[in-house]
């Protein structure tokens, strides 16, 4: 990875930690795939417009990146008990 690719993970890391504050953030990581690494996050939103100004703050998005999401609805989640009712900044 390069110092300038570096540099706006940094500014994507810090988006998705203040959703994760701010509670529309469910979880975020890196997949290590095989055949390349991606990330992955659940978010809650209220409906696909606010999912999608969500993703569009994003400043791998926002700085012209090359990046791009696919977003896939998940109506339910299964949380392992106790999880839900701890702070997002607990939950690792």
């Amino acid at each position: 990875m390069t110092d300038a690719e570096g540099a706006v993970m940094a500014r994507h890391f810090a988006h998705c930690q203040a959703l994760a504050e701010e509670g529309a953030g469910i979880a975020f990581g890196p997949v290590l795939d095989p055949s390349g690494p991606w990330g992955l996050g659940l978010i809650e939103a209220e409906d696909e417009a606010a999912l999608d100004a969500i993703l569009a703050r994003d400043p791998v998005i926002t700085e012209g990146h090359g990046f791009r999401y696919e977003k896939i609805a998940m109506p339910n989640i299964i949380l392992r008990p106790g999880l839900a009712s701890r702070p997002a900044a607990d939950v690792s």
